[in-house]
């Protein structure tokens, strides 16, 4: 793949979304048309379409396509969650840097956060996560808490940073995720992490934190990441119920 051409494509769509050519809502063109129409390959048109993604204009949704966000790119990364497939693809653009791995017994303060019992111990796996650029400043700290039983993972949770560590224990242990459940909260940077995440102290922060459950409503990961607040923003799209469906609930 050359880099000058997706580089090309990446700003002649940038360029058409800015412009007001797609507007925000609407749908880019799919990946065969922008093939044809650029003369490029898919991997070429897969490499622009990310770095439109990644400058907040664009989400992709798989059988959805990609559709325009934004009309102006974003100074940090822009997260669009609709299922757990979307929640996935982050772990793939943003790699992890495994900085420990410990055992650790919840204190009453962290089972608060957690909601588990005091005392319960945990596998926590303390990671940067990076953005895609070589140069990008990072984009939070995450403090991933999985069972002790999980332990044999630590090498995979190295030498895979691409993947999520629930994608990883569903691929050793066959235990999937059915159900996210994600609070995202408004906090401070803690002076621990300003060094890590080359910020302030202090300064505004956004903490989300989930819970992954599966089919039998067990919780067995719970994730705590950081993010400086100018470098997440989260993004949720909501549609009204069709109309005869809403008059079906009409009394």
């Amino acid at each position: 793949m050359s880099q000058t051409r997706y580089a090309q494509v990446a700003h002649d769509l940038v360029k058409a979304i800015t412009k007001g050519r797609f507007q925000v809502g609407s749908l880019l063109p799919t990946e065969l048309e922008l093939c044809e129409q650029y003369s490029a390959s898919r991997n070429t048109v897969r490499a622009a379409l990310k770095e439109l993604q990644d400058l907040g204009l664009v989400s992709r949704r798989k059988r959805a396509g990609t559709r325009v966000e934004s009309a102006s790119p974003t100074a940090g990364y822009r997260q669009s969650l609709a299922s757990v497939e979307d929640l996935i693809q982050f772990g793939t653009a943003h790699r992890r840097v495994v900085r420990q791995i410990e055992s650790v017994v919840a204190p009453r303060r962290l089972a608060r956060e957690l909601g588990c019992v005091p005392g319960r111990r945990w596998l926590r796996i303390s990671s940067l996560r990076i953005g895609s650029e070589a140069d990008a400043l990072p984009i939070g700290w995450t403090d991933v808490y999985v069972d002790e039983a999980y332990a044999d993972l630590r090498n995979d949770m190295k030498a895979k940073p691409a993947v999520l560590i629930s994608s990883l224990i569903e691929q050793r242990y066959g235990r999937r995720a059915a159900e996210i459940r994600q609070d995202v909260i408004a906090t401070t940077m803690p002076e621990r992490l300003a060094g890590e995440l080359k910020t302030e102290a202090g300064a505004p922060a956004l903490k989300v934190l989930r819970h992954y459950i599966d089919s039998a409503n067990e919780t067995f990961e719970i994730s705590v990441t950081i993010h400086p607040a100018d470098r997440f923003t989260f993004s949720l799209r909501l549609r009204r119920q069709r109309e005869t469906a809403a008059r079906g609930l009409e009394p």
